[in-house]
């Protein structure tokens, strides 16, 4: 289990290196933007949310996905907006602070997910719904 989230971190700590890299590639290639478009829309949320002290569980591991995303195109355009700004974007100046960023998260527990939290995510047989037997008093 550890070597396993070892492995994950490695690869997202690394993931923004490879598609920095990649634009070394000449232009048009696949193997060019598909890295990088991958890591723009995956990896600092992927790094924000991923690498969980005791793992995730299969409901948890669903809503880092879908949050990784979201998250990813924020910092992306954060990233993008302040360069424009300065006037000083180019495609290495846009992904060396989010490779960075995302190699230095990796390192760190990810955040805490809701689902961690709910009965969605609980070990089975300790359903998050508990029944209250109704007093005499015929109360609701």
């Amino acid at each position: 289990m550890k070597s396993t989230q070892n492995r994950i971190r490695g690869a997202v700590a690394v993931s923004g290196w490879v598609a920095l890299a990649a634009t070394l590639l000449p232009g048009g290639s696949p193997l060019r933007w598909l890295p990088v478009l991958l890591f723009v829309c995956l990896g600092p949320g992927l790094a924000l949310l991923h690498p969980q002290p005791r793992g995730l569980r299969p409901g948890a591991r669903l809503e880092a996905f879908a949050l990784a995303a979201p998250i990813s195109l924020s910092l992306a355009a954060l990233t993008a907006t302040l360069l424009f700004l300065v006037e000083g974007f180019s495609v290495t100046a846009f992904l060396v602070p989010l490779a960075a960023f995302s190699t230095v998260v990796a390192l760190l527990p990810g955040l805490p997910l809701p689902a961690a939290t709910r009965g969605a995510v609980e070990p089975e047989g300790t359903g998050s719904f508990r029944f209250r037997k109704r007093g005499a008093g015929g109360g609701r």
